[in-house]
């Protein structure tokens, strides 16, 4: 007997198709903005993170367990006997979630070419490995990546215009060694890097690790840190465990942190907009709610007579409720198919291609991270079913009210009008 009340249902949405279209399209819009928005912020949230952690510090760092907070030069794995590089290196590479491994190296001093002089942060990497950890190689504005064995080195942007280096140049660095003495050495500037990132651009160098170590007088089995990247940053934990199990118990000890640690404000971003989709659902639906609650009341009052003959010859109230139900029920359906056909291939285009708006808003950073103006969306396969889930609650408690008018019409005051 209930397919009965979902044919009638289904029947009665043709009785007025021009008002129940409307209210479909309410309801598919609604399921469209919700999706489409949280895919959008998906997309921004995975934007702040991968810039956040790729430019330099990846989404997986290991060190020794007393590297950090202090970053001593003198805190390198292995303690002063080091490490084998090229087994840890190849080891963190062996998790299943990790597609990198860098060693690294860091130091500080100065960067002068005669005329001025700054401050800066050296970094030693291999520039083979370092290309696919970080976005320092990738984003040189200028010249090229220093080379192994070369006494090269790569300067941020800002550093470059203050000292005003260029590629080419020549630039004496000055660095406490890790034996207490003071290095010093004549280098060539093989490139300018620009990540957006002003302090970051005025302070940091990149040179071939070799020639780091030997700067500071550092053995080349020492290093500071290897540094990962995984192709889903929230996957970053699980490679943590897995690389803590087979690592972590070795003497000097070692420790492996993940984002999530190192940048706890960008955990709580991403939180924080997870919590937003609630928000948006109860806004979007709850507005739709009044629009289709609006169209059943219509619906039911212009069926009133036929409502009063069903109710005389015999049809419980709860049936009139059922068919009502069913009709709001069936107007869901229609709103959600119209619904899916619309978003998915925005959502597609979107992530496919988005759009860039660099033209009308230019740069920005958030959370430490440089953020593009493009358009991305990431899919948001979690809120396609419960925006689907909202849809369907917004219709049936839309047609509650309707159906109970429409179940309390007196069948004998309302036959005689």
């Amino acid at each position: 007997m209930q397919h009965v009340w979902w044919l009638i249902g289904w029947r009665n949405l043709g009785r007025n198709r021009r008002r129940s279209l409307i209210a479909a399209a309410a309801l598919g819009f609604g399921y469209f903005s919700v999706v489409v928005l949280m895919g959008w912020a998906k997309g921004l949230t995975a934007e702040m993170i991968g810039n956040g952690t790729g430019v330099v510090t990846g989404q997986l760092q290991v060190h020794a367990d007393d590297f950090k907070p202090d970053e001593s030069v003198h805190a390198t794995i292995g303690g002063r006997a080091g490490t084998d590089v090229r087994a840890l290196v190849a080891r963190v590479r062996s998790d299943p979630a990790v597609i990198a491994a860098a060693p690294r190296v860091y130091g500080g001093g100065l960067v002068s070419t005669g005329s001025a002089t700054v401050a800066g942060v050296f970094m030693g990497v291999d520039p083979d490995l370092e290309v696919d950890v970080s976005l320092l190689l990738t984003v040189i504005e200028a010249g090229r990546a220093p080379v192994l064995g070369s006494n090269e080195i790569l300067i941020g942007f800002e550093m470059a215009r203050t000292i005003k280096a260029a590629p080419g140049d020549e630039v004496v660095l000055v660095a406490p060694a890790i034996d207490g003495s003071l290095g010093n050495d004549l280098y060539t500037v093989s490139g300018v890097f620009k990540t957006g990132l002003v302090d970051l651009d005025r302070t940091f160098a990149v040179l071939p690790i070799d020639v780091l170590q030997s700067l500071m007088a550092m053995d080349v089995n020492r290093i500071h840190e290897v540094a990962a990247t995984v192709p889903d940053a929230w996957r970053a934990e699980d490679a943590v465990t897995r690389l803590n199990a087979v690592m972590a118990t070795g003497e000097p000890p070692i420790e492996i942190e993940s984002w999530v640690t190192t940048r706890p404000e960008m955990v709580e971003y991403a939180t924080l907009m997870e919590s937003f989709q609630w928000i948006l659902l109860v806004i979007v639906f709850g507005v739709a709610i009044f629009g289709v609650a609006n169209a059943m009341l219509m619906a039911t009052f212009e069926r009133r007579r036929e409502f009063a003959v069903m109710l005389a010859l015999g049809t419980r109230p709860s049936g009139i409720l059922a068919s009502v139900v069913a009709e709001s029920l069936s107007l869901g359906v229609l709103g959600l198919v119209g619904g899916v056909v619309f978003t998915f291939p925005i959502l597609v285009w979107w992530h496919l291609a988005p759009p860039d708006m660099s033209w009308l808003f230019g740069e920005f950073t958030m959370q430490g991270a440089l953020m593009r103006p493009i358009l991305r969306v990431e899919y948001p396969w979690s809120m396609t079913w419960q925006a689907g889930l909202a849809l369907f609650i917004t219709a049936v408690l839309a047609a509650v009210y309707p159906a109970i008018r429409a179940g309390r019409v007196p069948p004998a005051d309302t036959l005689a009008d």
